[in-house]
């Protein structure tokens, strides 16, 4: 037990990723609080994030590394990382210009399930910019 107390009391950053080489990582509004959006670092893209202070993920899909805004413009200067108790999680508390989701919202988190249904979205949020004109499609 005396390395877990280590890893969820100590001072060490010892970050746990996964077999595939990585940690899940939240951004979230430093200034509003709102989440944005949930992506995954491997070990390179968190040191390339901690060196320059900006968000660098890693895209399972594209099997890359990834800066945030790199098309858009629309990047995120980190301004502090949260590590959980586990440190198998972080949150980066980042600053922000508008939108942050590929899809035109500030958050990826622009649906909720509605009420009183089992499968229906609705939509909490109005799109913030138009993505075709930020992706150039």
């Amino acid at each position: 037990m005396a390395a877990a107390n280590d890893i969820e009391q100590g001072r060490r950053f010892v970050p746990k990723f996964d077999r595939e080489g990585l940690i899940t990582a939240i951004s979230q509004d430093a200034e509003s609080g709102q989440i944005l959006m949930v992506a995954y670092m491997n070990a390179e893209a968190l040191q390339i994030t901690r060196e320059t202070g900006n968000a660098v993920f890693y895209s399972r899909s594209r099997k890359k590394l990834w800066k945030k805004g790199e098309q858009s413009g629309h990047t995120q200067k980190v301004r502090q990382i949260l590590v959980d108790c586990d440190q198998d999680c972080l949150i980066l508390k980042v600053q922000v210009d508008q939108g942050q989701c590929h899809v035109g919202y500030q958050s990826c988190f622009y649906r909720a399930l509605a009420t009183g249904t089992e499968d229906r979205l609705a939509f909490i949020a109005e799109p913030v910019y138009d993505p075709g004109k930020a992706y150039g499609k």
